[in-house]
């Protein structure tokens, strides 16, 4: 969970660095050079309707999630108290079983909240493989119709004239194309969940 909760952080901050370097912008922004365009695919995600949609259910899954964790932290810290408080009266067998028992369930505890972190982990991969399928026949279009010849990502460009800058066409166009996305929290696929989660 502190995975998400770092991840969510993470994009919060993305959010807030990208509109603080919109305002920062020079108050002479330079020339439109002809035939390139900038695209910002962070601010996308961020901004767009399906986006939004994505990152609120997301935060009800996690919130989910941790509200199943929760039961079997309280249980297990409860037991190591007990342990702590009467172990020494327990006799020592009895006291070794409990504490092989209490060591089970938490590593049980453990591995359910691994397959619940890579479970939201590619919940969200899937849904911003969504976004990035319906707004890729979005960005041919706007490349096309701007005259582009040149398409940059915006985290590579520090400065540029906005008219060159093609995510708010983007945005808009999505939220007609894709206005929200629904979805529940998805197993991750035998043949993924073998291999180590990638980060996102």
């Amino acid at each position: 969970m502190k995975a998400l909760i770092i991840a969510a952080t993470a994009a919060a901050s993305l959010v807030a660095t990208a509109a603080s370097a919109q305002t920062a912008a020079p108050a002479n922004p330079g020339p439109v050079v002809p035939g390139v365009c900038v695209y910002y695919n962070a601010r996308l995600l961020a901004q767009s309707a399906a986006g939004q949609a994505v990152e609120a259910r997301m935060q009800q899954l996690a919130q989910e999630v941790q509200g199943e964790l929760q039961p079997y932290a309280t249980a297990i810290q409860s037991e190591a108290q007990q342990l702590q408080t009467s172990g020494a009266s327990l006799p020592a067998d009895q006291l070794q079983q409990r504490r092989q028992a209490l060591q089970q369930r938490a590593q049980e505890a453990q591995q359910l909240e691994g397959t619940r972190e890579n479970e939201l982990r590619y919940t969200l991969a899937m849904q911003r493989q969504a976004i990035t399928e319906a707004v890729s026949p979005i960005l041919t279009a706007l490349y096309q119709e701007r005259g582009c010849g040149l398409l940059l990502d915006r985290e590579s460009v520090f400065m540029m004239n906005p008219a060159m800058d093609l995510t708010d066409a983007a945005i808009q166009r999505l939220n007609t194309a894709l206005p929200t996305l629904s979805f529940n929290r998805m197993a991750v696929p035998a043949q993924q969940s073998q291999q180590p989660a990638a980060a996102n």
